[in-house]
């Protein structure tokens, strides 16, 4: 990966992950609503990545790769559902585990397009 992709992966990984922790902090008290708001951001993410190396990633793609990458949602659900109802401290939660959840599958997507990119 080179230090042009490099930059151009943190701004897109660190805004979209921004994105998701307000959209999980915003939307604590309502269980499971902010997912719907969270995917778009997610998979939009998920096609800038492939673009910074010239993959060419259409939307079904994105979403496969999301949802192979999405484990770790399950403790976010976990977490949402028994602590996020509760006024500022769930939407602080809600909002960590959001950006947690982003970034790790931004950058295991990142390092599989890295890997995978040919040797220039």
């Amino acid at each position: 990966m080179t230090n042009s992709q490099q930059q151009k992966y943190h701004a897109i990984i660190h805004g979209a992950a921004t994105v998701c922790a307000g959209i999980g902090g915003g939307m604590a008290q309502m269980p499971g609503s902010d997912n719907a708001l969270i995917i778009p951001v997610q998979v939009g993410m998920i096609i800038s990545l492939a673009a910074v190396f010239g993959i060419e990633l259409s939307e079904a793609a994105a979403k496969s790769t999301l949802a192979t990458a999405t484990a770790s949602l399950v403790g976010r659900g976990i977490s949402q559902a028994l602590l996020g109802w509760i006024s500022g401290f769930g939407n602080a939660l809600n909002a960590a585990t959001a950006f947690a959840v982003t970034e790790s599958i931004a950058w295991a997507v990142a390092n599989d397009f890295s890997a995978n990119q040919p040797a220039l």
